[in-house]
């Protein structure tokens, strides 16, 4: 078996290398963009459904204000 290589072959394998090193960077940022995306996606959901508690807490505490007064009212009537 002999021990040379076409040049033509160690010529294609070196060119595909150099692509591979040449695209890992645009890969890198690629990632980079799409966990940040991803990232951004998380914490809108988490700002939405802080508004939506809130909403219900203020709704909660305008429907007992309400009821505090009026059964106070109720009582003073009653005297």
């Amino acid at each position: 078996m002999s021990d040379v290589v076409n040049p033509q072959v160690t010529d294609a394998v070196t060119q595909s290398n150099v692509k591979v090193v040449a695209e890992a960077p645009a890969m890198a940022m690629g990632n980079v963009y799409q966990s940040l995306a991803h990232s951004i996606g998380i914490l809108m959901e988490n700002a939405v459904n802080q508004q939506q508690q809130a909403n219900i807490l203020s709704q909660a505490v305008t429907t007992q204000c309400v009821t505090t007064i009026l059964a106070t009212k109720d009582a003073r009537n009653k005297q």
